[in-house]
């Protein structure tokens, strides 16, 4: 079986692929069924957002030229006021640490909305070349998104915590109920990921 290969694509091309992106999110998040036509909502109108940037890793079809299967995908954008996870994260930023605080992380961010692997296709690095690939050449000084929170660490959050994001939030919840979530935040280029972080050369990250 061919492995996926990873590319950027454009905003029309996201839409294209946007029902098999919400069953690979289904897949590895496990919500409840009803929500997920308010993700695929949420999905589509989030292409509208400043300097939306989208990557997906895709297994290539028979057929030249049709979207192969989706086995991951990455997105984010230019954070701003007015969007909703940007203002809920700032106003508990403000909070936390003051005015300053939610400034520096905030006020020139890249917010990465979504990146999810099926399951049967992690562990083997898609997460991390879709994280180092979506923010690739960004020109926002800092990176932020949030992830499930838990009594233990994540696959998520030690990738995250390997190119150098930090917890800017734990235990939070979100307006509207759900899971707890941590938000993390880095600097911008990404760092390279830490000694204790790498997988053995003989891996097949």
């Amino acid at each position: 079986m061919r492995e996926p290969k990873l590319r950027e694509i454009d905003g029309r091309a996201f839409l294209r692929r946007l029902h098999p992106m919400v069953q690979v999110y289904a897949e590895a998040m496990s919500p409840p069924y009803e929500q997920l036509p308010g993700r695929h909502t949420i999905m589509a109108r989030h292409t509208a957002h400043p300097r939306f940037r989208a990557m997906v890793a895709e297994r290539p079809r028979p057929v030249p030229g049709l979207p192969g299967a989706v086995r991951g995908f990455a997105y984010g954008f230019h954070g701003e006021r007015g969007q909703w996870w940007h203002d809920v994260v700032y106003e508990a930023l403000v909070r936390e640490g003051g005015p300053a605080h939610a400034a520096h992380w905030m006020d020139d961010s890249f917010e990465v909305a979504e990146l999810h692997v099926h399951p049967d296709a992690q562990g083997r690095g898609l997460g991390r070349g879709l994280l180092s690939s979506l923010c690739a050449g960004r020109t926002e000084r800092t990176v932020v998104l949030s992830t499930l929170d838990g009594e233990r660490e994540t696959p998520a959050r030690r990738l995250y915590r390997s190119v150098g994001m930090v917890d800017l939030l734990t235990a939070f919840d979100f307006p509207g109920g759900g899971p707890r979530y941590a938000v993390m935040g880095g600097a911008l280029p990404l760092s390279e990921p830490l000694a204790e972080y790498r997988r053995p050369a003989s891996s097949n990250s």
